[in-house]
């Protein structure tokens, strides 16, 4: 794991221990990079040719998963979420995507929606897919 923000290790209480937790729970062995919007953003332009930050990336070869604080963080407050609940919640949407899941139809959303609200639970993680479930 790389940690090339700081903020993720102000924000998220043993940010390590959460990633690998959430990795051990999905059975991904992926190297994380936590970083920020303007590296995801360019590298969401240069290898989707969309000129904006995104939440999560992942990369087959060699398995990797990306997340761009400041997206992560902005989604987690309009969500009523925290930051690590929701950096849980990429990491394994991110790892099921490596595993081939894919949410590009209503039934292929719905299974790995179903999926991740699985695994998170084994973690402690409220569903993501409930309303107002995050925060108490």
């Amino acid at each position: 794991m790389v940690i090339t923000d700081r903020r993720w290790r102000a924000h998220v209480p043993d940010v390590v221990r959460l990633v690998s937790r959430a990795l051990a729970v999905a059975q991904c062995s992926a190297s994380v990079a936590l970083t920020d919007d303007k590296t995801v953003q360019r590298l969401n332009y240069r290898d989707r040719g969309k000129n904006k930050p995104t939440n999560v990336l992942t990369y087959e070869a060699p398995p990797e998963i990306l997340l761009a604080f400041g997206q992560v963080a902005r989604e987690a407050a309009r969500e009523s979420k925290t930051i690590a609940q929701h950096l849980a919640h990429l990491l394994v949407h991110g790892a099921l995507h490596l595993q081939g899941y894919e949410h590009e139809q209503v039934g292929e959303a719905r299974e790995m929606e179903n999926e991740e609200a699985r695994l998170l639970s084994r973690i402690g993680v409220p569903n993501p897919w409930k309303p107002h479930a995050c925060k108490s």
